[in-house]
């Protein structure tokens, strides 16, 4: 897919609003109202934009912990185990990957105290290794 650096824009302004109403789009990038909303629609086509989503402030929502949890499943328990992160609310993302673990997640905590409860389940089905997250310089940066 051929972007230029107009589009990129529009990605960017995006990725930061993605509430921002196509006129204010326009005039930032300095394109008429329809021509900045056919090229938008041009990249949902193209499923470069795939979606429209909010950031949730997890802290304001009573979240200010969490962790990354990388788990290794014993050996014959990798579809138990992916099922159990799948069923686990707190679980906000899982990656499968290759070496050592099998997964590696994000795991959102109200205290923690409540890091047990959600983990110890997974100790008969899986190693687990978790790292408390002090803070996150970026979140999601986009390559283009």
């Amino acid at each position: 897919m051929k972007m230029d650096d107009t589009d990129r824009l529009i990605i960017k302004l995006l990725r930061q609003d993605a509430r921002m109403p196509v006129s204010e789009l326009s005039k930032r990038i300095a394109l008429s109202g329809p021509s900045t909303g056919d090229r938008m629609r041009r990249l949902e086509a193209q499923g470069v934009i795939s979606r429209y989503t909010v950031e949730l402030d997890l802290e304001a929502l009573g979240y200010p912990l969490q962790a990354i949890v990388r788990i290794k499943p014993r050996p014959g328990n990798m579809h138990i185990v992916e099922d159990m992160i799948l069923k686990e609310p707190g679980f906000l993302d899982c990656d499968k990957v290759t070496g050592d673990d099998c997964f590696v997640t994000r795991l959102a905590l109200r205290s923690i105290a409540d890091l047990d409860p959600v983990l110890l389940p997974f100790h008969e089905k899986a190693e687990t290794n978790t790292a408390i997250i002090k803070s996150s310089p970026f979140r999601s940066r986009s390559p283009v």
